[in-house]
């Protein structure tokens, strides 16, 4: 599933090779998107292209081609690519409290939502696309979702690729908390939540990676880290 911004990115792509032979330059795509920086552009180019629906030719410029289409358009999708997983069906992901006689160890049911960057921030799927099951002592109160990780910043905090992150659903969270962050309605992003002043930063824990500091309007909490699954 597509953003709305990558759709229409996409789309503007696809009808510029199509009517020109040629794709169109940034510029060009962030005047159609009405967007204020290239820099937009090139996050919307990469989830793309991490995605599948386009690949770079190397060594070429401005050289996009368009590797296929999304099934379904996007116009009647929620607002604007927000990552606010709708992901409770009755208890689905929710710990309940005990129930009197039942197994003190029953497994709870948790959705996983798709990927999340570790690394430069990619869309993150909004749609479920199957179900794990974990042991309530693994979990907080509330509601919870996972996601799959992709990239290396945040290794130094034992967060590997290929990871599975599990995130209690809620839209604050502590200094020093490890979240999921909603970056201008558009990209998701794994990383520790710092705030300076009337800032946030979200800081990367590998030394290669620097940290991003935003504006609070850019920013939207969307689940702190409560546990971690690794396949060996």
């Amino acid at each position: 599933m597509l953003t709305r911004k990558q759709h229409e990115l996409l789309r503007f792509i696809h009808d510029r090779l199509r009517e020109d032979g040629v794709p169109p330059s940034f510029d060009e795509m962030k005047e159609a998107l009405d967007l204020k920086s290239k820099s937009g552009i090139h996050r919307l180019i990469m989830a793309l292209e991490e995605r599948g629906f386009i690949r770079r030719l190397p060594n070429r410029a401005r050289a996009i081609e368009v590797v296929r289409m999304p099934e379904q358009s996007v116009p009647g999708q929620a607002p604007r690519g927000r990552f606010s997983p709708n992901v409770i069906e009755g208890n689905l992901g929710k710990l309940r409290p005990k129930v009197l006689g039942e197994e003190a160890n029953q497994n709870v049911s948790i959705p996983v939502m798709g990927r999340i960057a570790a690394g430069t921030p990619i869309s993150a799927i909004q749609s479920r696309s199957h179900t794990i099951s974990l042991p309530p002592d693994m979990l907080s109160t509330g509601e919870h979702y996972a996601l799959e990780v992709r990239g290396d910043s945040m290794i130094e905090a034992g967060i590997l690729d290929g990871d599975t992150v599990v995130l209690r659903k809620q839209d604050n969270a502590d200094n020093g908390d490890i979240i999921v962050a909603l970056i201008d309605d558009e990209e998701a992003t794994l990383k520790r939540l710092r705030r300076r002043g009337s800032s946030i930063a979200l800081e990367a824990a590998n030394p290669a990676f620097e940290t991003r500091v935003l504006g609070p309007d850019r920013v939207r909490i969307q689940g702190k880290l409560v546990s971690l699954l690794r396949k060996y």
